[in-house]
């Protein structure tokens, strides 16, 4: 089994804390790494790949630390955010290249057999300038797969592709994890991560905020308090009604309609139909006020809130 452990890791530079004291077991299969812009998702990719040392802790791959060894490229592929193949070459040519670098008996076969996986046998001999973006992440990925490597690190692999396009990557990678190989992708987006992994892995601010199954985190994400912007025809006698509801928790008169806290999304939502169409009230606007994936985050790296694990 090749597992990638980190043990009260930290990075820094300067007084900016990149990753801060994370503490993870990451197995076979597909895992996501979930979090916001600049949460520290490259950074950590970067250290497992052995391209950063760790200020503090201990980092390794299958057992052996990946800082300063060379070998871990033996049984490690990786994609990273940054886009950075050579447009002057064909798609062949630098799947080709990337074979014959990890020294392959045959880098002509083991190149059509990762751009076959990859659905890119057709475009293969064209130039990769001519690729739009999708197909660049694609012969990327098909490049990291040449060596066939038990160990997969992809840093937001899905960006640039249609929808056509992510659901074949989605199916390659859950097919890959299946094999028995360990799978590492990050994402900002949470609906990437439902599709392809059932382990997750949620960054904040470098921190490792919620650790498990991806349905209890989901459940954590979607049970948090919610506010809603709400407004109506009649937004004081709305509010007086909605006080003492169940799924409410606090209501407020603002000069833009009525800002209510409730605890359930769902109830809520489906709740105030009902009660706007009962009191003839006429329901005019109804907008959550906090869905950004910060105050999601933030939600779950609350001192008091809950953790997944």
């Amino acid at each position: 089994m090749t597992a990638i452990e980190l043990r009260n890791v930290s990075r820094w530079y300067g007084n900016v804390v990149a990753v801060n004291d994370i503490t993870v077991t990451i197995g076979p299969g597909v895992t996501g790494l979930l979090g916001p812009n600049g949460a520290g998702k490259s950074t950590l990719m970067h250290m497992i790949a052995g391209f950063l040392a760790p200020s503090r802790g201990e980092l390794t791959v299958g057992g052996t630390p990946s800082w300063r060894n060379p070998d871990i490229y033996r049984t490690l592929g990786l994609v990273p955010e940054r886009d950075s193949v050579y447009a002057f070459l064909t798609g062949a040519e630098f799947v080709t290249a990337s074979a014959r670098l990890h020294k392959l008996p045959d880098p002509a076969a083991a190149a059509r057999r990762a751009i076959e996986m990859v659905e890119m046998t057709g475009a293969q001999d064209r130039k990769i300038s001519t690729y739009s973006k999708g197909m660049r992440q694609r012969i990327r990925v098909a490049g990291s797969l040449v060596h066939d490597p038990q160990v997969l690190l992809l840093d937001e692999p899905f960006n640039g592709m249609d929808p056509r396009q992510r659901l074949h990557m989605m199916d390659l990678l859950h097919g890959l994890g299946e094999q028995g190989r360990t799978i590492l992708f990050s994402s900002h987006i949470l609906e990437e991560v439902e599709r392809v992994s059932g382990t997750i892995q949620v960054m904040v601010a470098g921190r490792l905020a919620a650790s498990g199954d991806f349905r209890a985190i989901r459940r954590l994400m979607t049970s948090r308090p919610h506010v809603f912007l709400v407004r109506t025809s009649d937004d004081r006698g709305l509010g007086a009604t909605l006080i003492g509801r169940p799924a409410v928790t606090g209501v407020e008169v603002t000069d833009h309609g009525l800002s209510v806290r409730a605890s359930d999304y769902g109830a809520f939502s489906r709740e105030i139909a009902t009660l706007t169409r009962d009191k003839g009230i006429r329901l005019r606007e109804l907008l959550p006020e906090d869905e950004s994936l910060e105050s999601v985050f933030a939600y779950l790296i609350d001192t008091d809130g809950p953790k997944a694990r």
